[in-house]
C-alpha cells in the first residue's frame, strides 16, 4: 500500500480533521524514527498513518484497532503492518518485542499531549515550542487530562529514548508538517 492509498483509506473512514491530525502527527514522528534508526521510514510510516483509522467506526477498546484488522486486510495491507499496528492498544496484549512496536507505543499518545501545549501557547504553534513548555504543564495534571503521563513515560523508557529527548524529537518531526496539523499558529516557518 502506498502512502497516497494510505491517507486516502484514512479520508473515507474519518471525518474528524483533529482525528486525521492525530494521525498525520504520529506519521511523522514515526519517519523521523525510522529515518533516525535507518529502518524503513515507508513501512514505519504507514503504521503510524493507519494506526488510529478505525477509531470512528469502532471507538471502543471492545472494537479498536482489531475490528479494523479486517478492513486492512481486505485493502491489502501486509499482515506484518496489520500486526504492528494491533501492537498499538495496550488491552490487544500484543508483545512489543520490535524496534517499531515499541516506536508506534512511544509515539502515539504523546503527540496529543504535544499539540495540546502548543495550541494553548499564544503563538498557538510548533515553530517555538520547546520541551521546557511541554514539561512545565507534564506536572499539571489536570492539563489534557486525558492523556496518562506514566503511560508515556513508560513507552519512551521501553523504546530506549530519555523521555525529555523524545520530546524534543517529536516536536522536531511535527514541526516539519505543522501547516498540515494547523499548528503554524500566528508564527512564520523558521
Amino acid at each position: 500500500m502506498t502512502r497516497d492509498e494510505a491517507l486516502s483509506l484514512v479520508r473515507e473512514y474519518v471525518k474528524n480533521e483533529s482525528l486525521v491530525r492525530h494521525m498525520l502527527s504520529v506519521e511523522a514522528v514515526m519517519r523521523f524514527y525510522a529515518e533516525k534508526f535507518g529502518e524503513d521510514v515507508e513501512r514505519w510510516g504507514l503504521i503510524g498513518l493507519l494506526h488510529d483509522f478505525d477509531w470512528e467506526i469502532h471507538p471502543t477498546l471492545e472494537q479498536h484497532p482489531q475490528d479494523g484488522a479486517p478492513i486492512l486486510r481486505e485493502r491489502g495491507v501486509p499482515e506484518d503492518i496489520i500486526q504492528d499496528i494491533l501492537s498499538h492498544a495496550d488491552h490487544m496484549n500484543m508483545p512489543r518485542d520490535t524496534l517499531v512496536r515499541k516506536a508506534i507505543a512511544a509515539c502515539d499518545e504523546i503527540t496529543g499531549l504535544i499539540t495540546a501545549v502548543a495550541l494553548v501557547r499564544p503563538s498557538r504553534s510548533l515553530y517555538d515550542l520547546e520541551p521546557a513548555s511541554v514539561k512545565k504543564k507534564w506536572k499539571d495534571k489536570a492539563f489534557a487530562a486525558g492523556t496518562s503521563r506514566p503511560e508515556m513515560e513508560h513507552a519512551a523508557q521501553e523504546f530506549g529514548v530519555e523521555l525529555w529527548e523524545h520530546v524534543g524529537n517529536v516536536i522536531q518531526a511535527m514541526r516539519k508538517i505543522a501547516p498540515e496539523l494547523g499548528l503554524e499558529g500566528n508564527l512564520q516557518k523558521p
